[in-house]
């Protein structure tokens, strides 16, 4: 049959991650924590489980969860969101994504993004009949150029996707780079989907800018959030999206129809969880700001080049002292011959440069971390 997606096979994370499985390698590509969510919400689970809470839920997400949700993003961000009209539960971050990008993209709009962007933007863009405008991030650290952002839009962008923490490269946008986001698109029919998935793991006393921190933004921007990486339950696909009234309104136009509704006894425990251990998100930079430096430090002596991520759980590398080899090779070769897997950074690109950085991920007990360490030390 004809492929509407002709260009796309199957995504990188789970080539490695099978790849890893057939070579018994130590899995650090796929961004999946190798420890249990918190005994609290395991509890609150089971409970809502064996309770009878086994049917739909709303298609929105039950109430109590999104009343949740809305005092959070108060208390984190000052914002004052109405639960019923501006908050929805998705099936994951990836459907969230997807849905608002379907609900704001029509026929050969232009939809600007970064790269390395996060897989699943660019197929997004494409199913709904828009035109992805990759522009790249500078290195070394990853930052926007906002005067080629300037040049690139015109009458026909309709969306910009940013994406801090950014996953792969670590980086954060700072306030500054809100403010001249806002700037850019003001008096514009132009809209904002910021992917704030890692919104609880930046490091080093660093603040996440929220666009719902953002008073200008916040009126143009679905902000999409997941559960699955704040709490260690990735395989649960729970997260949501908060936009204003009007936006969220074509948003769950879309969301009806591809997953209607999320895993009821799910929310429900979540919605526990939020409202008497508010201290797990808190902590939560913390506890990964010790992971991203317990792994720096025990590779700091290897022939890989990096600098310490400033957020998410992830560790780019430049391994351009150990190999010439492309990237895709390389981790093939590392995956298959040394033990241990990680994530091409070319993936995250159209055009990838020429470069020699990968990803690793630290969100993995210490152990986990020492044998991968003791094999990349020896590169």
């Amino acid at each position: 049959m004809r492929s509407k997606l002709p260009h796309v096979g199957t995504t990188i994370f789970t080539v490695m991650t099978r790849m890893a499985q057939q070579y018994h390698a130590i899995n650090l590509s796929q961004g999946f924590p190798d420890f249990d969510c918190p005994a609290e919400l395991r509890e609150r689970v089971s409970f809502y489980l064996n309770s009878r809470r086994n049917q739909y839920a709303p298609m929105t997400g039950v109430p109590e969860l999104r009343q949740q949700i809305a005092l959070k993003l108060t208390l984190l961000y000052g914002c004052n969101l109405d639960a019923d009209q501006e908050i929805t539960v998705t099936s994951g971050a990836t459907e969230a994504l997807f849905d608002a990008i379907q609900a704001t993209v029509d026929r050969d709009d232009e939809v600007i993004m970064f790269d390395p962007s996060y897989d699943s933007y660019d197929p997004a863009v494409r199913l709904a009949g828009g035109i992805p405008v990759h522009l790249q991030l500078q290195q070394p650290d990853y930052h926007i150029d906002w005067q080629q952002v300037a040049d690139r839009i015109n009458d026909r962008t309709r969306l910009i996707i940013i994406n801090s923490p950014h996953n792969p490269s670590g980086s954060v946008l700072s306030k500054s780079d809100l403010d001249t986001l806002a700037s850019l698109i003001r008096d514009r029919d132009i809209y904002v989907l910021s992917d704030e998935v890692y919104e609880h793991m930046v490091f080093d006393g660093g603040q996440h800018e929220s666009v719902l921190r953002h008073a200008q933004l916040r009126e143009k921007s679905f902000a999409v959030f997941s559960f699955g990486k704040t709490y260690h339950a990735t395989g649960w696909k729970m997260a949501f999206c908060a936009a204003p009234a009007a936006m969220t309104a074509e948003f769950r136009k879309v969301h009806q129809f591809v997953t209607f509704t999320s895993t009821s006894f799910l929310q429900y425990a979540i919605a526990d969880f939020l409202r008497d251990c508010p201290q797990h998100h808190l902590e939560l930079p913390s506890f990964y700001q010790q992971k991203r430096d317990y792994f720096c430090e025990l590779i700091r002596d290897s022939r890989f080049d990096f600098t310490p991520s400033a957020g998410t759980y992830f560790q780019c590398v430049d391994y351009g002292q150990i190999s010439d080899l492309d990237d895709v090779s390389f981790v093939n070769w590392m995956t298959q011959q040394k033990g241990v897997a990680a994530i091409p950074l070319s993936a995250f690109y159209e055009s990838p440069p020429d470069s020699r950085v990968i990803r690793f991920c630290f969100c993995k007990d210490n152990s986990t971390l020492e044998q991968a360490a003791e094999i990349l030390r020896l590169l």
